[in-house]
């Protein structure tokens, strides 16, 4: 966060930590809540990578330095919010620079109370004491760990004094990860210019594309697209594979050359105020598609309009998938690449996996502060002796975001037809779940295939 940003609304924040009291207090009645903020990663002995914060402490508070906790003191009928947080340092501020500090947090964060963070460890155990519940993150890390059992230790140790220790620990990440999962409007602005800027970038990298040129090169456009329009970071690693490098599904930009004759998949969204964005396209290298490329590209881009059109209020978070398979599935069958003399039918096909040597990942995920954002794909229930995978598939519900990406891989295969090897293809959208229906944020890039060649061409 920009201290100095005059545009930050500290009411955002405080209804999300009203919020989350009010369901501590439906949960147990109330407690303490705490949650810190992502440790500084060292890269080399002198030099640090890009710190980013964590994401549900962001979404708490809105404040992105390093070294920070929250607590959240909840009663019956009242909550109070405690910020640690670095003091303020001239010195290392000359090197690192400016700190919000302690003394400026209440006021420009709209917590109630804040402390260095030095105090951690004299404080906490005055936040503990008497607590029924204490709400943390559990089995996060061994330092998380580490230092709340030191915290409750020093409050048994008053045991004779007549102060009790918390006796329920419970997950803090159960609660806000629920809250994480419907988007309000404003994080749905933001995730709209995220998703803008991202298809700009995206744009931008396929009218440059060239044969001759590097993946690497390629990346470079997207990550120029993104920084000028503002944008912080990258979401997530970028994907920018040419020809066999496309059937991996992970892969990283590389040094591999882009050949004519050749497709280039790229995966690639950026990371705006906190909140990302993830779009696939997959194009043509020399700005045409091939027959055996035009077809499974068709097929792909037909799975991901059924795809969408299942991606509705009131339908499961499985059934933009299962739309999804059942198109790429008969477009496999119609391509000879699952012989249907060997499953029988379409529905033999799917219920036999048979696309799954060219098909192996979901069709949809979570999308919000992370990429794959949190949430539980499976309705919640309140009885832990029932069986996860019995548990029916989450409804989609207005407010919700997700993508929307099938893919094709063809690897070499003595059963398939060599002129689709090493073909890999995936469209991916970012999808906004409406009362009106499924509202793509992401379509600023062409996806039809006539389009793709005409911007091509246009751009020579």
């Amino acid at each position: 966060m920009d201290q100095l940003n005059n545009s930050f609304n500290p009411s955002i924040y405080a209804a999300r930590r009203a919020r989350l009291a009010d369901l501590m207090r439906q949960h147990t009645g109330g407690g303490l809540a705490l949650i810190a903020t992502a440790p500084e990663a060292f890269r080399n002995r002198d030099s640090d990578y890009p710190y980013r914060h964590d994401s549900d402490f962001f979404y708490l508070t809105g404040f992105d330095e390093p070294g920070a906790t929250l607590a959240l003191n909840v009663s019956a009928t009242q909550h109070e919010s405690h910020l640690f947080c670095r003091p303020k340092d001239p010195e290392r501020e000359i090197w690192d620079g400016l700190r919000l500090g302690p003394e400026a947090a209440p006021e420009k964060l709209g917590v109630d109370f804040a402390h260095a963070n030095q105090a951690l460890d004299t404080k906490l155990p005055e936040l503990i004491a008497d607590q029924t519940a204490l709400y943390t993150r559990l089995a996060n890390s061994a330092e998380n760990d580490r230092r709340v059992r030191y915290w409750i230790e020093q409050v048994r140790q008053q045991a004779r004094a007549g102060v009790n220790a918390p006796s329920q620990l419970h997950d803090i990440e159960a609660l806000v990860h629920e809250m994480r999962l419907i988007k309000s409007t404003d994080e749905i602005a933001t995730m709209r210019q995220a998703a803008v800027i991202s298809a700009r970038a995206h744009l931008r990298a396929m009218q440059k594309c060239r044969p001759g040129m590097y993946e690497y090169q390629i990346e470079a456009e997207l990550l120029h697209e993104f920084r000028h329009s503002g944008a912080q970071s990258v979401a997530y690693n970028s994907i920018v594979a040419t020809g066999a490098n496309a059937c991996v599904l992970h892969y990283r930009a590389g040094a591999t050359e882009l050949r004519s004759g050749e497709l280039c998949l790229i995966d690639a969204g950026c990371e705006l105020d906190g909140y990302a964005s993830d779009i696939t396209r997959t194009f043509p290298v020399n700005g045409i598609f091939s027959g055996p490329q035009r077809a499974l590209y068709d097929i792909t881009q037909t799975a991901q309009a059924a795809a969408i059109a299942a991606a509705i209020v009131g339908n499961t978070f499985m059934q933009p998938h299962e739309a999804a398979l059942r198109a790429l599935t008969q477009g496999l069958i119609d391509e000879k690449l699952i012989p249907l003399d060997e499953v029988g039918s379409l529905d033999n096909a799917l219920e036999l996996a048979a696309y799954r040597p060219f098909y192996m990942h979901r069709t949809s995920h979570w999308l919000g502060m992370d990429v794959h954002d949190v949430g539980s794909y499976r309705e919640p229930s309140a009885d832990l002796t029932h069986n996860k995978q019995d548990k029916p598939w989450r409804k989609l519900q207005a407010g919700m975001v997700i993508t929307v990406e099938p893919g094709l891989y063809i690897r070499p295969a003595a059963n398939v037809p060599e002129a689709f090897w090493n073909i890999g293809i995936r469209i991916e959208d970012d999808a906004v779940i409406t009362a009106q229906g499924c509202d793509l944020i992401s379509r600023g890039v062409p996806v039809l295939a006539s389009e793709i060649e005409r911007t091509m061409r246009e751009s020579k």
